[in-house]
């Protein structure tokens, strides 16, 4: 077990969101790295104490590593909002990672290295070791579970991504421009850089349907199962879902004229194609229209020595 303490604004939502992690095995909120010890929350909340409200995170390592657990909580945050989440507002609300092992120190600096890449403006999230720790009272604890009306700052999607996510995105990294230049061919280039759209029909997984992933031709990273493949008619690889919701990013597309949605992928953010709402409705009604030369396919005969093995449940 590893323990690791993480502010995020209102600890009822963050620790709600924390909680349904896969590889998480406990909980508890509480009072951090203020200036009094064993405070109330009326002293938290008006009396300048200094501290943050966090989370008390028990894991699993070996399920859950540190990098991939931060990159999760990252997506409950905005990571460059000072004393802010949400509605929410004050010192106590402010993002932070309080480390109690001196060997987490560097997995930190180097995750929130890489966050930065992803904003233009500093992030905000402090980081420093435990002090001045206590539980908040009773009464605050698990406060979603007894109060499913409660306020909350963070969305109801974003509790189900979370409980959804099984790639730990730090393992995939996306080579830089002139590899890729060397390693894509002209047309993988283009559409993955260049937001280009390969010919209907004519595009090497349209109509296969082999059990197996398919992983981002940038990165690896896994993003499509075979098993949630179908047959569209319209020329390209169609799916009803992601492998992970997570490593799926949906970003507003009016190029030509119309008004779409496209999607790219996390680690290499990649363009990957569009999805759309006429998909089948026993799946879930999306259709995520993809490209071929985004994708490289791992047949499932080969997962396992490609580093895939534990997807291999989810091929049918």
């Amino acid at each position: 077990m590893s323990e690791i303490y993480l502010a995020g604004g209102c600890f009822w939502g963050t620790e709600k969101y924390l909680s349904s992690i896969n590889g998480v095995l406990s909980t508890q909120v509480g009072y951090a790295n203020g200036r009094t010890k064993n405070p109330t929350y009326e002293e938290v909340c008006h009396q300048n104490t200094g501290h943050a409200e966090v989370v008390r995170v028990i894991y699993d390592s070996e399920i859950i590593p540190l990098a991939f657990l931060l990159e999760l909580y990252y997506e409950s945050i905005d990571p460059v909002y000072i004393n802010q989440q949400g509605n929410d507002c004050g010192t106590q609300y402010r993002t932070g990672i309080y480390y109690i092992n001196d060997k987490d120190l560097k997995v930190i600096k180097l995750s929130i290295e890489q966050l930065q890449e992803r904003y233009d403006e500093a992030i905000a999230i402090e980081v420093e070791p435990l002090h001045n720790f206590s539980p908040a009272e009773e009464y605050h604890q698990k406060y979603l579970d007894k109060h499913p009306e409660g306020y909350c700052h963070i969305s109801q999607a974003k509790f189900e991504k979370a409980a959804k996510a099984v790639v730990n995105s730090p393992v995939y990294k996306s080579p830089d421009d002139d590899t890729l230049r060397k390693t894509l061919t002209k047309a993988q280039y283009e559409v993955t850089q260049n937001n280009a759209t390969e010919p209907p029909f004519q595009n090497e997984f349209w109509d296969t349907f082999q059990p197996g992933i398919y992983v981002d031709i940038t990165s690896g990273e896994p993003l499509f199962a075979s098993t949630d493949k179908f047959e569209s008619g319209c020329g390209w690889p169609s799916f009803s879902k992601p492998i992970d919701p997570n490593v799926i990013h949906e970003k507003y597309d009016k190029s030509y004229g119309m008004h779409r949605t496209e999607v790219r992928s996390r680690a290499g953010n990649a363009h990957l194609g569009h999805v759309f709402n006429d998909g089948p409705k026993k799946t879930g009604g999306l259709r995520y229209c993809i490209n071929s030369a985004s994708l490289r396919f791992i047949p499932k005969e080969e997962m396992e020595q490609e580093g895939y093995g534990y997807l291999l449940d989810l091929i049918k």
